[in-house]
This record gives C-alpha cells, sequence and structure tokens, in this order.
C-alpha cells in the first residue's frame, strides 16, 4: 500500500500501485480490478484527488511512455499516454513544432492533458487539448482495446475528453501540433492598477495576440484590489530573434535551477511574505514594456524552474482553487476578487485568463468567460467554508469549477456547474456499468 497525493499535497489515501509497461499487462490490471476499483496516474500534477483511489489500485502510467511518432511535414503526432509535454516539447521542437495546448507545468503526461482536457494561455485562440485531437486509443473497463475517433464514437470521444481518466485508461493520442519557428516567445508585458483597468486590457487586446494571462495581486486592497500584470505574447520568428539567438533558434532548455528545501516550516508562505514577494512582482514589472524576447520555458512554466515548488507550503500543503464564470458575469468576478483580497487570502500565485469557446466535451471545464486559478494554503482558517462560499456564487452565475484541481466540491454543487452530467453518465454506464474505474474524486463527487 502507497501512500498517494495530488500536487497539492492534502488529502492522502493509500492505494496498491502496479506500473504495466505493456498494453496487454495494462488490460489485465484493468479487467482484474477489485472491489475498490482502478484509476491511472500520470506525474501526479492533478492537485486535487483525481489520481487516488483509497483502498484500490493505482496504475502508474508512465512506463508507457516509449512511443512517439511525429511527421515534420504536417505536424500530426501520435505520442504515447504515459510520455510528457516536456519530452515532446524536445522532439517538437527540434523539427519546427510545438504542443497545441500547454498548462502551467510541462510535467503532465499526454493522458494527463486528454482525460483533464488541459487549457493555456492562448485558449481564446485555440481551445483546449481536446480540441486537436484526432484520436486516442483507450482500454475500458472489460479490458477492450478501442480506437475511438470524433467521428466513429462521439459519445465515448466528448466523454473521455476531460472525464478525469473514468471511462478507461488511454494508451496513446493522436493531435495536431502548432508550427514553431523558434523556440523563443515575443512578450509583451504591462502592469494593470485594477481589476477593473485588468479586465479592460484584457478585453481590448487579447485578440491581438496568441497567449495572454495577468497574474493578480490577491492582498491587495481599497483602489489597487486586482491590480495585475499582464504577460501576451506569440512565437518569435527568426527575424525577430538577436544575431546572437538565430545561431541555435530552436534550442530549448527546461532545466531545473532551483530545488526547494524537502521540508519547509507551516505558514512559511503566510500573509506578510506574500504580501512581500507581491508588492516585489508588481513593482518589478515594466509598466508597459514590447518585444521582449523570452525562452518558451520562462513564458510558458516558470514555476518549473524550481523542483518541489509545491514543499514551499509546509507538511499540510495548499489547495488549488479554479473557476471560470461567463461574460457578464463581471460582478461576480470582482465578488470572488474582493472576498479573497478581504480574507486576506495568502496567495503569491493566482492568473486570470480569457477562455474562448468550449468544446463537446461532457465534463470539459472551459466555457467562455473569465477563469480564475489560485494557490491557497490548506492552513487557512475556515478554507471549507470559504470556498463553498465561493462555489455557491460561481455556480448562481452560471459558472465551473475545474475537476483537476478541485479538493472541496459536493456533489450538489457539482450537478449545478455541470449540466451535461446525465449525459456523461450515460456513456459511463455503457463503457463501465460496475464503476470499475474508480478514483477518490469520483466517490466524492458521485461521478
Amino acid at each position: 500500500m502507497t501512500l498517494l497525493t495530488g500536487w497539492g499535497r492534502t488529502a492522502a489515501s493509500g492505494a496498491t500501485v502496479r506500473r504495466p509497461r505493456s498494453v496487454d499487462e495494462l488490460r489485465a490490471l484493468v479487467a482484474a480490478a477489485g472491489d475498490r476499483g482502478v484509476i491511472a496516474r500520470g506525474l501526479g500534477r492533478s492537485y486535487g484527488d483525481a489520481a487516488q483511489d483509497a483502498g484500490g489500485e493505482v496504475l502508474d502510467c508512465t512506463a508507457l511512455a516509449g512511443s512517439r511518432c511525429i511527421d515534420a511535414a504536417t505536424g500530426l503526432v501520435t505520442a504515447s499516454a504515459g510520455l510528457s509535454l516536456e519530452t515532446l516539447m524536445r522532439d517538437l521542437l527540434a523539427v519546427g513544432w510545438f504542443v497545441p495546448v500547454t498548462a502551467g507545468t510541462r510535467h503532465v503526461t499526454v493522458g494527463g492533458a486528454l482525460a483533464s482536457d488541459i487549457h493555456g494561455k492562448n485558449h481564446h485562440v485555440d481551445g483546449s487539448f481536446g480540441r486537436h485531437v484526432v484520436r486516442f486509443t483507450l482500454v475500458t473497463a472489460d479490458g477492450e482495446v478501442r480506437t475511438v475517433t470524433p467521428d466513429g464514437d462521439p459519445e465515448l470521444f466528448w466523454a473521455t475528453v476531460g472525464g478525469m481518466g473514468l471511462t478507461g485508461v488511454v494508451v496513446d493520442v493522436t493531435f495536431r501540433a502548432t508550427p514553431a519557428e523558434t523556440a523563443f516567445m515575443r512578450v509583451d508585458t504591462q502592469r494593470a492598477r485594477d481589476l477593473e483597468h485588468a479586465l479592460d486590457l484584457m478585453t481590448t487586446t487579447d485578440e491581438d495576440y496568441r497567449y495572454t494571462v495577468a497574474w493578480i495581486d490577491l492582498l491587495a486592497t481599497g483602489a489597487s484590489m486586482g491590480r495585475s500584470v499582464l504577460t501576451r505574447g506569440d512565437h518569435a520568428r527568426l527575424a525577430d530573434l538577436p544575431a546572437r539567438r538565430r545561431t541555435d533558434p530552436l534550442a530549448f532548455d527546461p532545466r531545473v535551477r532551483l530545488a526547494a528545501p524537502p521540508w519547509a516550516p507551516s505558514g512559511m508562505l503566510n500573509r506578510l511574505t506574500v504580501r512581500a514577494f507581491n508588492e516585489m512582482w508588481f513593482r518589478k514589472a515594466p509598466t508597459d514594456r514590447r518585444d521582449e524576447i523570452q525562452p518558451i520555458t520562462t513564458f510558458f512554466h516558470p514555476l518549473d524552474i524550481i523542483s518541489g515548488w509545491n514543499r514551499l507550503y509546509g507538511p499540510h500543503g495548499f489547495v488549488q482553487y479554479q473557476f471560470v464564470v461567463p461574460f457578464g458575469a463581471e460582478p461576480t468576478l470582482r465578488r470572488v476578487v474582493e472576498r479573497l483580497s478581504g480574507n486576506g487570502v495568502a496567495s503569491f500565485l493566482a492568473v486570470l485568463k480569457r477562455f474562448g469557446p468550449g468544446n463537446p466535451g461532457l465534463l470539459s471545464f472551459p466555457m467562455p468567460g473569465w477563469t480564475l486559478a489560485l494557490d491557497i494554503p490548506a492552513t487557512v482558517r475556515h478554507l471549507g467554508e470559504l470556498l463553498g462560499e465561493l462555489d455557491q456564487l460561481v455556480a448562481d452565475a452560471g459558472g465551473r469549477i475545474y475537476l483537476a484541481k478541485d479538493s472541496v466540491a459536493t456533489p450538489e454543487m457539482l450537478r449545478r456547474m455541470y449540466d451535461r452530467l446525465p449525459e456523461w453518465h450515460a456513456v459511463r454506464d455503457k463503457v463501465d456499468p460496475e464503476r470499475r474505474m474508480m478514483s477518490d474524486l469520483a466517490r466524492r463527487l458521485e461521478l
């Protein structure tokens, strides 16, 4: 029995961990699942309990990472589910391509990207990961190996995209990559004096960029509430690079520069330390800087330079909370920011993005609107009550929370937020009537 947590390091539960190294071994393990079921796990970057199965079996699929096929002429990629996006980035950039969507970390597996239907800074232009998927191979609860396409089996396809691994175990995924002439980004950075200013800048300028995001200071109050740093960019062309960069324009350097201490005291990230960090971060940002050249790693994955950064929250861990509310529900977004700022929530990582149209995924998170993601230390007093209040605000506005980051939502709230949940249940009943695919998240939310 192995104790497992999500990246937030909360709510540990014990399971038997298996490491299948072939599809046949994977099929046998799924078919032989006991009463507590089985769930796939990649690199463990879901923040909550999506890749845990208390008393059951967890399949570590990182051993299923051996193959990828890249068509350098068309950008069509077939990759094993256990392969990390970092590995894919290395291979793709070498031939002038990039992953179509990347989360805030490159330490995500291809299977996890599909199961969570990850989104990135480019959702308003390119949508989430599932939009770029052509087909995938799935081992269902009966041990059958199925090739699933959006045309051949649309119900199972869109129940699996964003389905949190509960329709089966993904073996491989075929998707379309994005052209990239260099391994660098051309970036504009701008400060926003408050939340209203940030929303206005994003509304009026986001369509000018492929990638946009805003960092928000959630400890700022009064006239500065919601002050932000906007970062927007596009893939740099060879002509954009300074001469010294043009000799090796596709150089990709994802090295870890720092390591968090193996043990950090509880409370190290508190209102005082985070307030000081936020003040420094806001003040050091340029008021308005244009066309800065940044490496891909700096632009997309700044926290990945610190190995084990989740340990900075101490032994009690942290909760990541992400929600989306539709356009027109800006008053709700403001109320959430006011509630967090007024409560003094010590979050040094709070990011705001604009989503474009969603996809047909029955449990896919993105929808047109505003999404805010933030880290909250698990030691915050009355945290469950606070998040319950936020859930209520989000649901009342017609929004939803992201299951890949959820730790505390209730089944009742889930039903309010995901109106296509009955359709998803109907598909799952067909492919897994005995509920062999199971996780702590699924039990908690009665999925």
